[in-house]
């Protein structure tokens, strides 16, 4: 990520957008349980904090240079969007250290 996106980042006053999304009654629970455990006073916090580590990881993950170049490389050569995100959830999970199933 770059400095500048990460200054931004850091910035406490963001401006915010309401959002509403359904998800199972045990995840919000969950969540609702582990929040004070990490020091979160509400689960949306908690639910924020996994969205963007996980959306961080796959900005830094995409915008690599040469896995830019061949992603689009892919499509020309007709390889379905589908295709290409497996294959890339494939590697970042093996280059994590476990397997796909």
């Amino acid at each position: 990520m770059r400095i500048s996106e990460l200054k931004k980042r850091l910035k406490k006053n963001r401006p915010m957008a309401t959002i509403t999304t359904r998800m199972p009654q045990d995840v919000v629970s969950h969540l609702k349980r582990l929040a004070p455990l990490f020091g979160f006073m509400g689960y949306q916090p908690l639910l924020r904090y996994y969205i963007g580590k996980g959306l961080r990881e796959d900005i830094e993950r995409l915008e690599e240079p040469n896995i830019k170049l061949l992603v689009k490389s892919l499509k020309r050569h007709g390889v379905r969007a589908s295709i290409i995100k497996e294959a890339l959830s494939e590697a970042h999970t093996e280059s994590m250290g476990s397997a796909p199933q």
